[in-house]
């Protein structure tokens, strides 16, 4: 028997029943491939689907299986010039699926995300008509108070490296309150409710994932 696994399950029977009550819906999966599976049999063709920074997204293969499918991208890469970035960023509070992962979750079914440029956290909070959120149960957290502290202490140093920005955490590799340019932290979005009920859809997903 795998032991962590059984832990995963009996986590997330309890994440299951804490989110529904805050009008969010969560799905566990043993594997980003069940999770991969499960979200294509949902998303009728010619969707048109955005999303946000996310190393869960590509290491689920999330993101290779979309783009295979028969939808309509918005890939804010895409744009050579602040104002490409712009209509691409207003495309994407206007599609019809939007994907993200989260920087934490705790086990009372709230996410905690900090963003720098907040164009992540602007979907997620309005806009898109469906959410969708691939979280791996490493980033499970007891409270909101930890939950703030993974994300500035072990997702924004990973970011940073990742993003090659010059800031103090990835530098040091913990956060140190910064307020310098490259400053990864602008707004800190506590997700506590749904105003629309299953907007919000989180695959629970028995590996470790992302940062």
């Amino acid at each position: 028997m795998n032991y962590k696994q059984e832990a995963f399950r009996s986590a997330s029977e309890t994440l299951v029943k804490n989110l529904g009550r805050r009008n969010m819906e969560g799905c566990f999966c043993e594997t980003a491939a069940e999770a991969v599976t499960a979200i294509l049999s949902e998303i009728p063709a010619g969707s048109s689907i955005a999303w946000g920074g996310s190393e869960t997204f590509a290491e689920t293969g999330m993101s290779d299986a979309l783009h295979m499918g028969s939808y309509t991208l918005i890939d804010s890469s895409d744009a050579n010039t602040p104002e490409e970035a712009r209509e691409l960023f207003a495309q994407s509070v206007l599609s019809d699926y939007y994907f993200m992962s989260t920087n934490a979750l705790t086990l009372d079914g709230e996410l905690i995300n900090i963003d720098g440029r907040s164009n992540r956290v602007a979907c997620l909070v309005h806009g898109p008509s469906h959410v969708i959120l691939l979280v791996g149960m490493n980033k499970l957290v007891p409270d909101v108070a930890a939950g703030i502290a993974r994300a500035q202490n072990v997702a924004a140093p990973a970011n940073a490296k990742r993003l090659h920005r010059n800031t103090p955490c990835g530098i040091t590799g913990i956060c140190a309150q910064c307020f310098s340019p490259d400053c990864m932290c602008s707004n800190i979005v506590i997700t506590r409710r749904s105003s629309v009920p299953s907007r919000i859809k989180i695959y629970l997903i028995a590996e470790d994932l992302g940062y």
